[in-house]
């Protein structure tokens, strides 16, 4: 295997663990900040107050997400696969 070919592997596998964690990573920031604004608005000091919505927001987010990530995921597998069965021929 070349080297190339080892960086465009190693770029696929990055892109891919971006792709499947954007979308969890992106609601918690969107309702941490959504709640970061409330505490300001209210005056509210709580620490613990952000936890529990960003838990269930993110859970959901996986749930909704699941079908899209796993086609991703297959797909990126059996790109992988092809491409091992490519250096061993």
């Amino acid at each position: 295997m070349e080297m190339h070919e080892v960086l465009s592997v190693g770029r696929e596998v990055l892109l891919t663990a971006v792709l499947l964690s954007a979308p969890a990573i992106g609601i918690s920031l969107l309702v941490g900040v959504m709640i970061s604004v409330f505490q300001a608005a209210t005056s509210i000091q709580e620490q613990t107050l952000s936890f529990a919505p960003r838990i269930v927001a993110v859970a959901l987010t996986l749930v909704l997400t699941l079908p899209w990530s796993l086609r991703l995921l297959s797909a990126f597998t059996l790109r992988m696969f092809g491409r091992l069965l490519e250096v061993a021929t």
